[in-house]
């Protein structure tokens, strides 16, 4: 009885892990291929060369480009050059980002930028970015000043809080608050990977001000991107291995009330929002496998999704761009200004095509 009762239980966890395992190739989409999608008169953009992780445009067509991030797990091409923050002026023929000074005090060696966001105080015009970085691989949020006149981010706060124990990506809402995406409970990659193996769901969504940290949302296999929308009463959420955009009403005491769950097939990453029609694009990764195990031989593709009317019960999903990492690797973000589609990546370079 002791022998098959020993069976028993083995045949039962390894019928879990069988489940679990397919489970978690069908959230990686370990096997997944994609079509070539191309769009016309298309650049890369010279200088950005090790990531160009989240991009975020101002109404005037100057754009903030987050460039070297190191993030456990992927790979990173110049792992001894501190990270950066490009600026773009889309509004010029020839595109030429370059790398905006930072103020002194500002802890520059250890700078690892990932998710931003822009807020524009309505009373003077200022604006302010926030930057999601990984000193040490730990997590701040910081908030700078951008003069534009010099060209110069002034810091002016990083924000540490036992809340925000990862963050990925925020989206500002007022000079020093914000929504953010975030894990929890883990920043080690092998812990991050058992609970995504697990498909435990124990990411969410924080928001922040000097007086007030709360959870506001849960349940995400893995939040990922976060913005808003164009009418600023609607918070989208990405979760990259769910395949979804969640949609939450913002309500006046910041909190958040769930609305609808968008289904797509492919892992989104970071969300942006066109201003004028208020489609959402994001950028997201093809295949999940190819991009945690870097192969210089079958290298991670692009893909580009833009999500139509996402609020009707029919919203239109359509792949507006896809690459099998030929000319771009690992997409992360995807910003619309005018015409242009500038897209962005986690380690590789940054490219702008004409819509």
């Amino acid at each position: 009885m002791g022998a098959l009762l020993k069976l028993t239980i083995i045949g039962v966890v390894l019928a879990a892990l069988g489940d679990r395992l397919v489970q978690f190739s069908h959230r990686t989409n370990i096997f997944r291929e994609i079509e070539q999608v191309d769009l016309p008169n298309c650049q890369l953009l010279k200088g950005i060369e090790y990531g160009s992780e989240d991009i975020e445009i101002l109404p005037n067509g100057l754009a903030f480009i987050s460039s070297g991030l190191k993030y456990p797990g992927l790979v990173h091409f110049a792992p001894e050059k501190p990270g950066e923050i490009f600026l773009l002026d889309l509004n010029e023929e020839r595109l030429r980002p370059f790398s905006l000074r930072i103020s002194k005090g500002f802890d520059l060696p250890t700078f690892n930028p990932h998710g931003m966001s822009t807020y524009i105080d309505e009373k003077d015009d200022t604006v302010y970015l926030f930057v999601v970085n990984h000193p040490l691989y730990k997590s701040t949020v910081e908030i700078f000043k951008f003069e534009d006149e010099e060209n110069v981010l002034v810091h002016l706060k990083t924000i540490k809080h036992p809340s925000l124990y990862n963050v990925n990506d925020v989206v500002a809402v007022g000079p020093e608050s914000f929504y953010a995406t975030n894990d929890h409970y883990f920043t080690d990659f092998i812990m991050r990977f058992v609970e995504m193996f697990l498909g435990l769901t124990w990411t969410n969504v924080v928001y922040y001000s000097p007086g007030d940290v709360r959870q506001v949302a849960s349940g995400f296999y893995s939040a990922n991107g976060i913005t808003m929308s164009s009418d600023k009463t609607f918070i989208y959420v990405a979760d990259v291995t769910g395949h979804t955009i969640s949609i939450f009403e913002k309500h006046a005491n910041w909190s958040l009330s769930p609305v609808k769950v968008v289904q797509l097939e492919t892992l989104l990453d970071n969300l942006s929002v066109d201003p004028l029609t208020g489609d959402v694009w994001t950028g997201a990764h093809p295949n999940g496998f190819k991009l945690v195990n870097y192969n210089t031989k079958d290298v991670p593709g692009s893909e580009i999704v833009r999500i139509q009317n996402i609020h009707s019960d029919n919203p239109i999903v359509t792949t507006v761009y896809a690459n099998n990492g030929s000319v771009l690797q690992a997409s992360t973000s995807a910003v619309v200004y005018g015409n242009k589609l500038l897209m962005g990546t986690v380690f590789h370079k940054a490219l702008c095509c004409e819509l």
